[in-house]
């Protein structure tokens, strides 16, 4: 996988600048650990429960190796020895079953779950189409030609990405793409999913009064101590801004992830081109420019940040009606906002 590490830095250093806007005065500062080895971002546990270092350092080893075992079975590029990925998966489509992990199992029926939640808005089965924009953006930002993927090569990868040809078999513990031309892609799942099993892990330990940023998403574990929330900014996706956030919120044991146009894309003949793809037109999705979720479960806010991007704020407000406890943001190309009355209430005035 490729890294951009100025953007980690840029994710990073708004989370703690929004973290330290919730200290009080004379506050003790949390300990904090760094990574930079999962999902071509940066990785910080935070512990605002004043455990020591020991108890500390042993919460970010349980951390670490959830992070580790998922980034190693959701890697689409690479394989490693002893594990079958997704590379593996993706390889063989057409040919053969391959054997998994039931971890993997039990994340490719929660994705398929998604996709009939949203829709079809969220579809790891996309992977065709978003490797053709994955390649242009990369030849473009390495210093190549500019150029967007031939639009009748677009229309045939598409024609290959019904998510029906991903075959889970529980019994035998084997995946199967029975389109040899599918590729699974879980961008913008994965990493949201994985996010929520390391909280899982904190839990397990009972540990609270964590925070872990993993890239951009945001996730709490229970309450600051003696405060009750953090103050997160929201970033601005308005870069000509001097405003770096866009708003600020109160987070306590929930997840709080975006989507957003501004980050991860290229430029043809002056204009830009980001990197999350609309299914219908197979370009990218150009409702907004931001979308902030804040939802319990990682994997959901991750998948629902992308589903919500990709369709109208009326469809989007439309699919939140039908999920408890799942608030919204929406920013668009104009600086609109537009709130579920569940997130509104969590702003910091």
């Amino acid at each position: 996988m490729k890294r951009n590490t100025k953007k980690y830095i840029f994710l990073c250093f708004c989370l703690i600048l929004g973290l330290l806007a919730s200290c009080a005065p004379k506050a003790k500062e949390p300990q904090a650990r760094s990574y930079f080895d999962w999902f071509d971002t940066a990785s910080t546990v935070y512990s605002y429960a004043e455990d020591g270092e020991e108890a500390f350092l042993a919460n970010c080893k349980a951390v670490a190796a959830v992070l580790e075992d998922y980034h190693r079975l959701f890697d689409i590029y690479y394989e490693y020895s002893g594990v079958n990925n997704l590379c593996t998966v993706n390889r063989n489509a057409g040919k053969a079953p391959v054997k998994v992990d039931v971890k993997l199992i039990d994340f490719l029926e929660y994705a398929k779950e998604l996709y009939t939640l949203t829709g079809g808005e969220l579809n790891i089965a996309m992977g065709s189409v978003l490797l053709l924009w994955h390649n242009a953006r990369t030849e473009a930002n390495d210093g190549g030609e500019a150029l967007l993927p031939d639009p009748s090569v677009l229309s045939e990868a598409a024609e290959h990405t019904d998510i029906s040809s991903l075959i889970i078999n529980r019994e035998e513990g084997t995946v199967y793409i029975s389109d040899p031309q599918m590729r699974i892609d879980v961008g913008a799942l994965g990493k949201g999913y994985a996010v929520e099993r390391a909280a899982e892990a904190l839990y397990d330990r009972g540990v609270t009064g964590y925070v872990l940023n993993i890239g951009g998403n945001v996730r709490c574990i229970g309450e600051r101590p003696s405060v009750g929330g953090w103050i997160t900014g929201i970033t601005n996706p308005d870069k000509e801004s001097d405003e770096p956030f866009a708003c600020r919120v109160t987070l306590k044991n929930v997840s709080c992830v975006t989507s957003g146009d501004y980050e991860r894309f290229f430029t043809v003949d002056g204009k830009r081109y980001h990197h999350i793809i609309d299914k219908d037109t197979l370009m990218p999705a150009e409702h907004f420019s931001l979308v902030t979720v804040i939802t319990e479960d990682s994997g959901l806010a991750d998948g629902l940040s992308t589903a919500l991007f990709c369709m109208s704020y009326e469809d989007g407000l439309a699919l939140l009606s039908q999920i408890k406890n799942a608030e919204a943001m929406w920013i668009t190309p104009e600086g609109e906002k537009y709130m579920t009355s569940g997130f509104e209430a969590l702003l910091v005035k």
